[in-house]
């Protein structure tokens, strides 16, 4: 067995390595930890995060590879899948922001260093394929500053590509691999964000004999979006995502609900025990901006502002999760500032929270709905709640978001990201294994159209919910919603 030095000694000589795919291989691991470094964790180096054949917490590497055949089965003969990892973002000058990997490359690799390209490559029926990962090699100068690498041997060992490449060799592979295929199966070529310039934009920007080759070579090949294709495999979920999303909505849960047992003079002070709250609970980090939103505040949607002061005799609408292991958690919560619910405040809570429940009992696939239609029972709930309650709702409700009372949806795709499988029809019923989230809502302005006692309250409760097939399995149980519960955790 080599020792890393002799790895390291070889890559210096070499910038292209390549094997025989064997999934459960992996050199490092009878090396010893102290000798290790890769840019991720990995079981032998942080075996308190992840289990033995895991890459990502929760996600073995034999489950990755099952996700790349299964992209290739459904790809035509001949044609090839290119992704790219996402580049990083800076704040100013050399100051750059955390970064967060492309969820399509992510799900195909668990690979989370930047500047990478995965090319799926099929090369015979079912899900033969060939899958060359190119990245960055290691750099002992680049890593005093930027950390450890995985480089290219980790490519073939931990990630299990077939073959691997220095990222530089990309611009001269690239043009000879599109060339042999018939198919281009990619949203990279297409990416025009200025913000977010891709490797290929840069290629296409580059006047080189390569880049003028891949120009000339794309001219002649169909290339088709990828997204629709990874939006079918990501919308269900495997038995091993649902476990890692239960657990972020676990850790997410708990801290939402110490959170409500505690007390709090500003929003930014509630944000800061949230954040902190999240990642001592378990989680990776925090899934989104959070809202924190004190008294009418919680009007606006996405309030992120989350400087006010706090009132005692305010409700609390705090819409914030965690991410764990790459997926993330959607919750929202709302809670009297002093703990205890006025009379009014319980009234519209308690109805809200009615309508919530009956959308989460429906969040099954043998209810045989989409969710546009448990939005449209939502709604009714709603409006049959705040008649009950004394809101004049006659007239012509032009916009069906009960005059700017509920004017969101009552729901979305949550999975890798907060709002996952984007282009995805809310229309279509809901299948067992797919992931979302259930979030009513009624925002009252100050109008006088509206009962004066619950002006400037703004109420939403969300939870994500795993679409099973009898029941819902909801994954934020933890954090508590019930009137009795949440004015329990006061005493």
């Amino acid at each position: 067995m080599r020792s890393v030095v002799q790895h390291q000694r070889q890559l210096s000589r070499s910038c292209f390595v390549s094997r025989t795919r064997h999934l459960s291989r992996r050199r490092y691991a009878s090396l010893s930890a102290a000798n290790l470094k890769f840019g991720q964790p990995t079981h032998e180096t942080h075996p308190h995060l992840l289990k033995a054949g895991e890459v990502t917490p929760g996600i073995t590497a034999l489950e990755y590879a099952e996700r790349r055949a299964e992209l290739a089965e459904k790809l035509p003969e001949k044609s090839i899948a290119v992704l790219t990892a996402a580049t990083v973002k800076y704040r100013a000058g050399v100051v750059f922001h955390e970064f967060h990997q492309d969820s399509d490359f992510f799900y195909l690799t668990g690979f989370t260093e930047p500047e990478a390209t995965a090319i799926i490559e099929k090369t015979g029926s079912g899900g033969q394929h060939v899958f060359h990962l190119f990245l960055r090699p290691k750099d002992p100068v680049a890593q005093i500053w930027e950390g450890a690498r995985s480089g290219l041997q980790a490519a073939l060992d931990v990630f299990n590509a077939d073959e691997a490449e220095e990222i530089e060799n990309l611009s001269f592979r690239l043009p000879d691999l599109v060339g042999e295929a018939r198919e281009v199966y990619t949203d990279s070529f297409t990416q025009k964000k200025s913000s977010d310039i891709s490797i290929f934009r840069q290629l296409f920007q580059d006047k080189t004999d390569s880049s003028d080759k891949l120009n000339k070579v794309l001219k002649t090949k169909t290339i088709k979006p990828l997204k629709p294709v990874m939006n079918s495999m990501r919308l269900f979920k495997s038995d091993a995502e649902i476990t890692v999303m239960r657990r972020a909505g676990q850790f997410s849960g708990r801290a939402i609900t110490n959170a409500m047992q505690s007390t709090f003079d500003t929003e930014k002070s509630l944000d800061a025990f949230l954040e902190w709250q999240f990642k001592v609970q378990g989680c990776d980090t925090s899934a989104y901006i959070p809202v924190v939103a004190g008294g009418t505040n919680a009007l606006s949607i996405h309030y992120v502002q989350n400087n006010d002061v706090l009132s005692q005799h305010d409700l609390v609408l705090v819409d914030a999760g965690g991410q764990y292991g790459g997926y993330v958690t959607d919750i929202t919560r709302t809670w009297p500032v002093s703990r205890k619910f006025t009379d009014s405040q319980r009234d519209l809570y308690e109805a809200v929270l009615r309508v919530q429940r009956t959308c989460v009992a429906l969040a099954r696939q043998d209810a045989e709905l989409s969710l546009d239609k448990i939005h449209e029972i939502a709604t009714t709930g709603l409006r049959d709640e705040l008649q009950s309650l004394g809101f004049d709702l006659k007239g012509h409700d032009t916009k069906g978001d009960l005059f700017g009372l509920f004017p969101h949806h009552v729901g979305h795709f949550v999975g890798l990201d907060l709002h996952d499988t984007p282009g995805v029809s809310r229309k279509d019923n809901l299948k067992a294994r797919q992931c979302i989230t259930i979030e009513p809502g009624i925002y009252v302005p100050d109008d006088e159209r509206w009962p004066k006692h619950f002006r400037g309250m703004g109420i939403r409760i969300e939870d994500s919910v795993c679409i099973q097939e009898e029941h819902p399995l909801v994954l934020t149980a933890e954090a508590v919603k019930e009137v009795v519960d949440i004015e329990e955790l006061s005493r």
